[in-house]
């Protein structure tokens, strides 16, 4: 069997890179996912979903150097769901954990890091040897 989730979103933190004990590296952050739609009484509706995501080895040392608050990224990887837990608000909730496999940089706030094109894949790293490709601009369906 197979999983993969690609998300779109921006993230909400800066990215937090810390080392295992055997010295290999992780990055964490946020990503959050917005929509928006008019319900039936015409009134605007927006929801937005947070993901906590990881990323390892070389696409965590990447991530880091050109990731920052504000940015907007693309991210494909596996998703895992945490156990549900009650927020200070009393709402029963659950996080929606993502392990990146890739990240592509779209933009946001400054630019800073590479352009449009150029991305990171955690088989950068020779961790995998994968076929595929980081969508382009058209194969994105909105």
């Amino acid at each position: 069997m197979y999983q993969k989730i690609i998300i779109i979103g921006n993230l909400g933190n800066d990215p937090e890179m810390r080392y295992t004990a055997q010295g290999t590296p992780v990055t964490s952050f946020s990503v959050a996912t917005n929509r928006v739609w008019t319900d039936q009484s015409g009134q605007r509706q927006e929801r937005t979903v947070w993901f906590r995501v990881s990323a390892w080895r070389r696409l965590a040392e990447t991530c880091n150097q050109y990731l920052a608050k504000g940015r907007q990224v693309l991210v494909e990887g596996e998703m895992q769901e945490s156990e549900p837990f009650q927020g200070r608000d009393g709402e029963w909730r659950a996080s929606l954990n993502v392990t990146a496999r890739e990240v592509k940089f779209l933009g946001g706030r400054g630019d800073a890091g590479p352009s449009y094109d150029e991305g990171a894949r955690e088989s950068d790293a020779g961790d995998q040897d994968r076929s595929g490709s980081i969508l382009d601009e058209e194969e994105i369906p909105f």
